[in-house]
């Protein structure tokens, strides 16, 4: 494992190191300008907060490409009812809040920093972080946001304060944008976005993808 240099923005190339369970970096620091062009190399922070900073590049990568999303009949109930509404960019800060705040099954704590919200807030500010909010009775009830690079979306994290919010937005989000984005970076896997279509994919076949769209920019 590599130990990053604050002075300096480079990491290990993913496609020549392979650290244990895809952990390859650590030290540096959290600056819009790392962060960028970590996720340009498919590498992403995560760590405790008051801890080192640590970089991944997990192989296999847990990825979904739109034209597999899976919608359940119950789901697409929910949609064509039109218990949300949804909307872009309108409420990027308390979207992150309140992905930092929720409470997770079987987490204690959150891996989202002060220091790293500030990052994503600023690469919002400039355009390059976006968020889709969830909306019900006027309430802020869900969401998500993450990285646009290309036609590659990089989800960081997502929330919900009743069921089915940050499901809806998702897929309202793949369905948007189905002709737009060729992958949808979910990093790890979970539960609930395999339900929606997402899999594991080689690590080098996720690293071509980005290779691909940086060489199309």
């Amino acid at each position: 494992m590599v130990r990053l240099d604050k002075n300096e923005i480079a990491f290990p190339d993913p496609e020549m190191y392979d650290g244990h369970e895809g952990l390859i970096a650590f030290g540096g620091d959290l600056s819009v300008e790392r962060i960028w062009f970590a996720y340009q190399l498919g590498i992403f922070p995560w760590y405790n907060p008051g801890e080192e900073i640590l970089w991944w590049c997990p192989d296999p990568r847990f990825v979904l490409f739109p034209d597999e999303l899976k919608v359940s009949k119950s789901m697409r109930k929910v949609l064509n009812r039109n218990v949300f509404t949804f909307s872009e960019n309108q409420n990027f800060k308390e979207v992150i809040k309140n992905c930092q705040q929720i409470n997770r099954k079987e987490q204690s704590g959150t891996w989202l920093s002060d220091q790293l919200m500030e990052s994503f807030i600023q690469l919002h500010e400039y355009g390059l972080a976006k968020s889709i909010e969830v909306w019900q009775n006027e309430e802020l009830v869900g969401g998500f946001y993450g990285l646009q690079i290309g036609n590659v979306f990089c989800g960081e994290s997502m929330f919900a304060k009743v069921s089915n919010a940050s499901k809806a937005g998702f897929i309202h989000f793949v369905e948007k944008y189905k002709n737009d984005i060729e992958s949808i970076d979910c990093q790890s896997h979970t539960e609930h976005l395999e339900s929606l279509g997402a899999r594991m994919i080689p690590k080098q076949e996720f690293l071509n993808i980005l290779h691909q769209n940086n060489e199309r920019k």
